[in-house]
């Protein structure tokens, strides 16, 4: 700052009239809010949990790589044009699906996918090999779509909800297209679904990259987080009124020091913030809006259909959901609401009250589909097993019929041998 005011001092007394100098010995202080702002940063900043795996969540994510890799490919093929790919094409994007094995590797494993027949690229070229969906496949899509219009009214809350948080009531269409997968929506929910709910949206822009959605109206029975809900219940079951809190509980083997025990404690005794409520005159630094924050990622995580979203996607929501720079240390310091899972190289932040022993408590209604999906693949597993099982018996019995092929070559070699010398002798 000094050798800001000898170099300029018109900038040193711009400075100085917008972030006035602060005495940090407390008591002397006057002002009580400045005291307040610099206890509170500190008691939040300096709080170091140290981050510890758990190996049953983890299990959870990676019990899901397999089928969500032939998700993956399935929405590669059917983004074609005619829902067709020559079976090259899928060989050389590989690396972006992160698919590590050969393109006619992965359709072998996965029979009851997609079919493969001959065709040509243009007239004139070569035959080659083409992939499009099997008849099992075209089956289950039609499933989905009839699960989408089931819960269609839990799609429309859910886009609700995510607008009614935001700051503004409104959400870039581009970031929403990239986390419909994490909350269950249709691929088309913009061009579909958005239109026929004028009451609650309202899409602005011409293109998906300049386009957003606007919250037309408040539902106000969408403005209750699940946390409210759930004190809501337990207070018309046992007839005594329930103060709305974080269920906060680690593991076994899971412990924290004692200074951040006394500091959740006094955390979790500050009044619960409905993450719905306007958050504009809520303090950056204060305790009040880490508790906001905490309250906004577990709404988000409870209505995405696993409980769990990757960080970095979280993270294109810091300024639309009021998040700080270092939201993320949220999952680690409040490690009794929530673990952040480093499986597969990506943050995942998982919502531990929705999992027991690694499994998932109470399933999303969407999430039908994805059973469906699996029971498919395990159909095709199964038959895949069977054919090389097929295939393993029939090079065991080969080779056991080759010794007495052997034998029978033998002995005819020696009979052909003996005849010979016979009529060589006569």
């Amino acid at each position: 700052m000094q050798l800001i005011m000898l170099l300029n001092p018109r900038i040193h007394k711009i400075i100085t009239q917008l972030y006035p100098p602060i005495r940090i010995n407390f008591p002397s202080i006057p002002n009580f809010g400045v005291r307040d702002f610099v206890q509170q940063w500190a008691s939040i900043s300096s709080l170091k949990v140290h981050w510890r795996k758990d190996q049953l969540l983890d299990r959870a994510i990676q019990d899901d790589k397999r089928w969500r890799l032939c998700a993956r490919v399935v929405k590669e093929v059917l983004n074609e044009p005619g829902r067709v790919m020559p079976l090259r094409y899928l060989e050389k994007r590989r690396a972006r699906l992160r698919l590590n094995v050969r393109a006619r590797t992965f359709i072998e494993q996965n029979p009851v996918l997609f079919d493969t027949y001959f065709d040509r690229i243009s007239p004139k070229s070569e035959l080659i090999t083409f992939i499009r969906p099997s008849d099992s496949l075209l089956r289950f899509l039609e499933e989905e779509k009839r699960i989408y219009v089931l819960n269609e009214p839990l799609i429309v809350a859910k886009l609700c909800k995510l607008l009614m948080m935001s700051k503004n009531k409104v959400i870039s269409a581009e970031k929403l297209i990239h986390v419909k997968r994490e909350f269950g929506f249709p691929n088309d929910f913009l061009s579909n679904l958005v239109p026929r709910y004028p009451k609650y949206f309202r899409l602005v822009g011409n293109s998906v990259e300049n386009s957003f959605l606007e919250l037309v109206s408040w539902e106000p029975d969408f403005a209750r987080s699940v946390i409210m809900a759930r004190a809501e219940q337990e207070e018309r079951l046992t007839g005594i009124r329930v103060r709305p809190s974080f269920n906060w509980k680690l593991p076994p083997g899971f412990f924290i020091k004692k200074e951040m025990r006394e500091w959740v404690r006094d955390w979790m005794e500050t009044p619960y913030i409905n993450p719905y409520d306007n958050a504009s005159h809520l303090d950056p630094a204060s305790r009040e809006m880490e508790k906001r924050m905490v309250g906004v990622l577990h709404e988000l995580l409870s209505l995405s259909l696993f409980k769990r979203i990757p960080v970095p996607i979280l993270g294109k929501f810091t300024e639309d959901y009021r998040f700080s720079n270092a939201f993320s240390s949220a999952f680690t310091r409040h490690s009794g609401i929530f673990y952040m899972s480093l499986k597969g190289g990506i943050q995942t932040a998982v919502l531990r009250e929705a999992y027991k022993d690694g499994v998932l408590i109470d399933q999303d209604p969407l999430l039908e589909m994805k059973d469906i999906f699996v029971e498919l693949l395990e159909e095709g597993w199964k038959l895949r097993a069977e054919e090389l099982q097929l295939r393993r018996e029939v090079v065991r019995k080969h080779r056991e019929l080759m010794p007495l092929k052997n034998q029978e070559l033998q002995f005819q070699s020696s009979d052909e041998e003996l005849s010979s010398g016979e009529e060589k002798m006569w």
